[in-house]
Parts: C-alpha cells; structure tokens; sequence
C-alpha cells in the first residue's frame, strides 16, 4: 500500500461509560475490517482494547466521569495505539504487571491489576504508561498480521 493509499488514523473521544466504550469498541472493528486485518487478529485488538478501555472506565474514573481518547494509527503490520484520560493515575504512576500467578494463591494473595493485564502484555507490544500533567497516556502496538 503506498502512502497515498495509507488509511488515515482512527481517533475519537468518548464518554467514560460502558456503552460509549462498546460503540467505540465497534467503530475500531468497522476500521480494522476496513484494513483487511485478519479476523484472529481483529479478536486479539478488540480482547486488549476492551481490557484498557474497560479499566479506564473502572478504575481511572471511578470517584468522577470524564473522557477516553482513542488513537489508531496503521502503519506497516502494526497498529499504532494511545489510549489517555484525565482519570485517576495508576497505582504508584507505574503498570501493573501482569504476571501469572501460582495455581492455588489464595483470593487475597492476588495481585493487583488481575488477569487483564496478563493477557494486555501477552499481546501488546512496547507498552508504556506515562502520567502528563493531568493525563494517563497508555501507548502500544498490535500486530494486524497473524
């Protein structure tokens, strides 16, 4: 694909709110069908897109409502991703993470940031998190080839 034919990023703000975050959910599927992205690869973008997006609704906006940005930008086989908000920081400004636990840990033994972030940083890559000024910014890839 040359330049010229390139598609453009896929960016939109939505409320913090669970039906805004599926509709968003389904507007990203519309684009990577629109990219010829595979549908394994499609399921994979929509699990960890769902997990991020879920948990700024749960956690970063939990005492206020507020809005998530969305950027996707193609290029190449990668999916180009930042996801920021103005919601409450994650625990020591750093990202849970998200390793396996023990068979048999004890409910209360559980780390903090669950099985969403195993499965984030099973399938993202070059995941980072930075607070700016008053913004969560998440950036990471995804792979749009199988």
């Amino acid at each position: 694909m040359s330049d010229f034919q390139k598609p453009p990023p896929l960016r939109m703000t939505v409320p913090s709110d669970d039906m805004a975050v599926r509709a968003a959910l389904e507007r990203i599927e519309t684009g990577l069908r629109a990219l010829d992205a595979p549908e394994d690869v499609r399921g994979t973008a929509q699990l960890v897109l769902a997990e991020i997006l879920n948990n700024v609704v749960e956690h970063a906006y939990t005492s206020k409502d507020g809005e998530i940005e969305i950027s996707l930008s193609p290029k190449g086989d990668m999916l180009f991703c930042l996801i920021s908000d103005a919601g409450e920081p994650m625990p020591d400004n750093t990202l849970p993470n998200g390793r396996a636990v023990e068979e048999g840990t004890e409910l209360m033994d559980l780390p903090e940031g669950g099985f969403g972030w195993l499965l984030i940083n099973e399938y993202a890559r070059n995941l980072e998190y930075h607070r700016r000024k008053d913004k969560n910014v998440l950036s990471f890839q995804l792979a749009l080839v199988s």
